[in-house]
């Protein structure tokens, strides 16, 4: 592919309806630009970095998300459906607090949900399990702090 070299600098202009194909746009510098409704297909964003984006109702499939870092963000209402999420870590995942946009005061919130998943050999660690339901799940070897739960359901 024989490629124009021509750096654009755009600025207060309207690309809306624009198509690329088969360009080389690395290391680009997007601030304060309106994206929606954009569609990207078959593109490496490999390394690229978010800052303080609105990305609500974004649709990702066929993705490589290996490594990928997300800190202080709102998941409400996600679906995230047949991934592979060995050796992910979850921290400080909350609910919202006073002052968090989508805080609710009764504290009624839709539960997070697992379903059809295999968390084999998972860990909980200092997390709220309050009102938590396990249904139809095979439990063989499950420990809540070291003691089988299979052991306390046989002496009931």
């Amino acid at each position: 592919m024989s490629l124009k070299v021509e750096p654009l600098d755009l600025q207060k202009a309207d690309i809306s309806g624009s198509k690329w194909q088969e360009v080389k746009a690395e290391e680009l510098d997007i601030d304060n630009v309106s994206l929606a409704k954009t569609k990207i297909n078959n593109v490496n964003m490999s390394e690229m970095t978010l800052n303080d984006v609105n990305m609500g109702g974004i649709k990702i499939s066929n993705a490589n998300l290996s490594g990928l870092g997300i800190q202080h963000a709102n998941f409400s209402h996600a679906v995230i459906d047949h991934v592979h999420l060995f050796g992910t870590e979850f921290h400080n995942v909350v609910l919202p607090m006073e002052g968090d946009g989508n805080y609710n005061p009764d504290g009624q919130y839709k539960p997070v949900s697992f379903q059809n998943c295999n968390l084999t050999n998972g860990q909980l660690r200092n997390c709220d399990l309050s009102n938590v339901e396990i249904t139809d799940c095979d439990i063989t070897g499950l420990k809540i702090n070291g003691i089988l739960i299979s052991d306390l359901i046989k002496d009931k």
